[in-house]
């Protein structure tokens, strides 16, 4: 982040409060700050190391990227492990529930079969940014899909959608069920 975002952070965290330049002020002394960081996924997806070597080899590259004078503010650092599978496909589940949901308003049901499922997870993950890509990609290959389907009127209010993993493997295929 920019310099001036640490400068920001610092006030809060000494003063307890952050005044703009309007001199309005807002109160933080009774608040939880929860502060993310991709620093260390590389170390994090290593499998070779044990949990103490991980969490040693995050915290180095966490105290050469930020100053003393913020580290030595914050309360605690968790350093978290790498998804499992079970995990990603808790996420996959959430996020095609919440496609579900904006379909019902269409009278739309959506079966997604366990492979194509499997295909998000595996193809929605990165090492780097987590599983943050898998909405992203939920959107691209099954909302997008669907959408140009609505539009074409192969798909109608009221059917129901199965979502599955193409013969080759290469991508998801979005229709209406017979």
């Amino acid at each position: 982040a920019h310099p001036d975002v640490f400068d920001v952070l610092l006030q809060v965290l000494d003063d307890g409060r952050l005044t703009d330049g309007q001199g309005r002020t807002v109160d933080f002394r009774n608040t939880i700050l929860v502060l993310t960081s991709n620093l260390g996924s590389q170390v994090i997806a290593n499998p070779s190391l044990t949990e103490v070597e991980r969490k040693d080899a995050v915290m180095g590259v966490v105290q050469r990227h930020f100053k003393p004078e913020f580290l030595n503010r914050l309360d605690d650092v968790v350093v978290f492990h790498a998804l499992a599978t079970e995990e990603l496909t808790s996420i996959v589940d959430i996020q095609i529930a919440r496609l579900a949901d904006r379909l019902a308003a269409r009278r739309l049901s959506l079966d997604v079969t366990a492979s194509a499922r499997d295909w998000l997870a595996l193809n929605g993950f990165d090492p780097v940014y987590g599983a943050r890509p898998l909405r992203r990609l939920v959107q691209s290959a099954i909302g997008d899909q669907l959408a140009k389907e609505l539009l074409a009127g192969e798909v109608r209010d009221g059917d129901t959608v199965r979502v599955d993993v193409l013969d080759d493997n290469s991508g998801l295929i979005v229709g209406r069920t017979a």
